[in-house]
């Protein structure tokens, strides 16, 4: 019989400290990644991909009307990040010659 009540003693102790447990595992919440910094424009790669912020102002001969950032297979629309330049967030009105439209 004591055995019984030992047994069921433990079992109330581990189902209060899981009560208390619960409602402060409910407050952490998952870590989030810093937002990435803007790529600079004087970054080396953004020159050499001739990147723009406004694709509506770019005069480069490889622009197609209505391409940009948003619609291009390297961009991330979640966090901005592009493929090309890592560690940095893109506009997604942006541009840069590698352009490649986003597969449907």
């Amino acid at each position: 019989m004591s055995e019984i009540r030992d047994n069921r003693r433990r079992f109330l102790l581990k189902a209060v400290v899981a009560a208390t447990a619960l409602p402060l595992l409910g407050r952490m919440s998952p870590v989030q990644a810093a937002p990435l910094p803007k790529l600079p424009l004087t970054n080396a790669q953004a020159k050499a991909l001739s990147y723009t912020e406004d694709a509506s102002k770019t005069k480069h001969a490889a622009f197609k009307p209505g391409s940009n950032c948003a619609n291009c297979q390297f961009f991330t629309a979640a966090t901005g990040a592009c493929t090309l330049f890592p560690g940095f967030s893109v506009a997604p009105k942006g541009w840069c010659s590698a352009w490649a439209k986003k597969a449907a």
